[in-house]
């Protein structure tokens, strides 16, 4: 049980004392090592009273249902609609961040909102959203509210959708997936050089945390990278990065590329061309993977999901909003091909709305 310390802050396990009377917070391969009142690398976690802890326990920068294929996860529910919500902080430091307004924030300002894991999860029950999602920054640095969150959505039927970079370490890395049901893990890029100069991160923890998912637990799950160009966007990166996906992880995964647009401490680079993600997706496709998708840009055949056993399209997109559907008891209804994923009968019909919601105000 979690030691309540204040309205805000709860006690954490990860963590050991030094022989230098330091402290090392174990959540992540960071590794900060924290003397009283040093915060980490993330910001939200902190050394206090010779323990770390966590400050913002359950506080939000804002509520809002989405639709799912936003988060993105094109073969979890489709159609349907996502309660989602982050806090503040980060434990990377992404050049290119493209919501740097909430996960470099350091203004308890941000966290405005307020709600317990069980009003997040009346809440969601009672908008009708069939998942709720961890997403605008990353959900390992408040791994104790994000679990306590998927244990009451758990009880109340309501899916747990993790949005992360992966960036975390074994033993907090199995109680934070536990209760998940869907993740998707941005794969950044595939050179520990792009992880180290524009994260200050590394690539290997990454690695082992996408293999992780796809050997030891069910949670489903799909990877994204945003395109950089003259960063990560080569023939022979994307190349080398769909052969290893498809090896290791298998060829049913789905790949999202995404477009980058200039942010935070890259504005001097320019947008992704669409012909880039066009490029990247056929080149994932050509080294065997069956389900690979272009991102933020207007993209239907890029967004939509076909057959790999007759080419059929099966879940036809247009940004959100879904049109064709060809799916019976989640198989192409042509040639009875199955289609990897969490599927319904009937696809939601939530589109391609964003609402924001006040959880107070509904989860009582």
């Amino acid at each position: 049980m979690r030691e309540q310390l204040g309205n805000d802050t709860v006690t954490t396990e990860y963590w050991h004392s030094l022989e230098d009377g330091r402290i090392q917070c174990d959540l992540c391969p960071r590794e900060c090592k924290l003397r009283e009142g040093q915060r980490g690398l993330c910001f939200v976690r902190a050394r206090d009273n010779d323990q770390v802890v966590l400050t913002t326990y359950g506080r939000s920068s804002g509520f809002c249902i989405d639709p799912i294929e936003k988060k993105p996860l094109n073969h979890f529910l489709p159609g349907s609609s996502v309660l989602s919500f982050g806090t503040a902080g980060c434990n990377l430091s992404c050049k290119f961040c493209q919501n740097w307004d909430i996960s470099k924030s350091r203004e308890i300002d941000t966290l405005a909102d307020q709600a317990s894991p069980e009003q997040l999860a009346v809440a969601a029950e009672r908008s009708g959203a069939r998942s709720v999602a961890f997403t605008y920054n990353d959900p390992v640095i408040f791994l104790e509210y994000a679990v306590d969150v998927a244990q009451a959505c758990r009880e109340r039927g309501i899916n747990s959708v993790a949005v992360s970079a992966g960036y975390i370490s074994p033993a907090p890395r199995r109680e934070f997936f536990a209760p998940m049901d869907a993740a998707n893990i941005d794969l950044k890029a595939f050179s520990e050089r792009f992880y180290r100069k524009l994260t200050g991160s590394a690539l290997a923890p990454v690695m082992d945390t996408v293999l992780y998912l796809r050997h030891e637990t069910r949670v489903w799950f799909e990877l994204t990278t945003l395109l950089i160009p003259g960063q990560n966007d080569s023939n022979e990166e994307i190349e080398a990065m769909s052969r290893w996906i498809h090896d290791e992880v298998g060829p049913d995964v789905p790949l999202h590329f995404s477009a980058f647009h200039p942010d935070f401490r890259m504005r001097d680079v320019p947008a992704t061309p669409p012909a880039t993600l066009s490029r990247a997706r056929e080149i994932a496709m050509q080294q065997g993977l069956r389900y690979v998708y272009t991102g933020n840009v207007h993209d239907p055949a890029g967004g939509s999901t076909y057959c790999h056993g007759c080419g059929e399209m099966l879940i036809g997109r247009d940004w959100y909003a879904l049109s064709t559907w060809h799916l019976r008891a989640g198989a192409c209804t042509r040639c009875g091909t199955p289609l990897p994923g969490v599927f319904e009968d009937q696809p939601g019909r939530w589109g391609r709305r964003r609402m924001p919601v006040n959880v107070a105000a509904i989860g009582v």
